[in-house]
């Protein structure tokens, strides 16, 4: 089923709202039935017309912000120990996720193995205190956790998408495709975004052996003239976590403007310190491999603590038409 009467506008930008795409919303198919359980299922969903940031978020821009704010993100600051019981005195420190590459063949089922936590790792430092932005201007920015995120929503005049809207805009109007560029992952053998290539966690077959983010828009953007929706990096939504979702049969019952769960209740009880708030992440980052991470698709989802930023999570903003 098309959905072009809901395709993307291409309109002049409003004062303040250059860079962004016009949507003007409409039910969509949202989730999927034949992946992951917490995507599941696939139900109609409606949201309200809003502009969205053509690109994700890149130093570039972030830099311009923390200038102009003297904003000091949750990775420049010392971890609080209530958070964290158990935690190594030493690692409650300021720092971040960071991926490290293993020698070799790992067991999948223990992120241990490739994730490192980096003292010293922050937006202007991804790998840590020796590295810096030299070439990664126009990437997108990373290590930035909620907080992050929202105070430069804010200071754009913007706001970070629902998982819907989000959902919505990655789809290009393809309703329940399973690429946001169609049903191939590899249409005629072309590379669509920046994913993993090669064995996971050690083997990189991309050019120079790259293991990390990209310029941003190196990818075809999707039909709605966004770049990025899907890899390079994992993107903030607005929704906390919840392995259920509204569900609705057919357009004309379609939940309109969903939100997600409770934020009580989207807290992982399993992990020490598990009660953090966690928010959903979309899109998939450049981590995301076949045979690993299959999240490189519009109705893919991730739950995140907001406390904890990473080398692979970043975000755009949105715009909202008035009510």
């Amino acid at each position: 089923m098309s959905l072009a009467p809901h395709a993307a506008k291409r309109l002049r930008p409003k004062s303040g709202l250059a860079g962004m795409v016009h949507l003007a919303g409409g039910p969509f198919r949202m989730g999927s039935d034949r992946h992951y359980p917490e995507e599941a299922p696939m139900r109609w969903a409606e949201v309200d017309g809003f502009w969205i940031d053509a690109l994700p978020v890149t130093n570039r821009d972030f830099a311009r912000f923390v200038r102009d704010t003297g904003w000091v993100t949750v990775a420049e600051q010392a971890p609080d120990a209530a958070d964290y019981p158990g935690a190594l005195p030493e690692l409650l420190a300021p720092g971040s996720l960071v991926f490290q590459p293993t020698d070799g063949p790992v067991p999948l089922d223990d992120l241990r193995a490739w994730w490192r936590y980096t003292l010293g790792a922050d937006w202007r430092r991804p790998l840590g205190p020796k590295s810096g932005l030299a070439g990664l201007w126009d990437h997108p920015v990373v290590h930035v956790a909620w907080a992050d995120v929202t105070a430069f929503a804010r200071w754009a005049g913007k706001d970070l998408p629902t998982e819907a809207e989000w959902e919505f805009a990655a789809r290009g109007g393809l309703d329940g495709a399973e690429y946001a560029w169609g049903e191939a992952f590899l249409p005629d053998g072309r590379v669509m975004a920046n994913t993993w290539r090669g064995r996971f966690p050690y083997e990189s077959v991309k050019r120079g052996g790259a293991f990390r983010t990209t310029r941003v828009a190196s990818f075809p953007p999707n039909d709605h003239g966004l770049y990025d929706m899907i890899g390079n990096v994992w993107e903030w939504t607005q929704d906390w976590w919840s392995a259920t979702a509204e569900t609705a049969a057919s357009p004309c019952c379609a939940a309109r403007n969903p939100r997600g769960g409770r934020m009580e209740e989207s807290g992982d009880p399993g992990c020490p310190g598990g009660q953090i708030p966690r928010k959903v992440l979309k899109g998939g980052s450049h981590l995301c491999a076949p045979s690993y991470c299959r999240r490189y698709r519009p109705a893919a989802r991730h739950a995140q603590p907001i406390e904890t930023s990473s080398s692979h999570i970043g975000f755009r903003c949105v715009v909202r038409d008035p009510a």
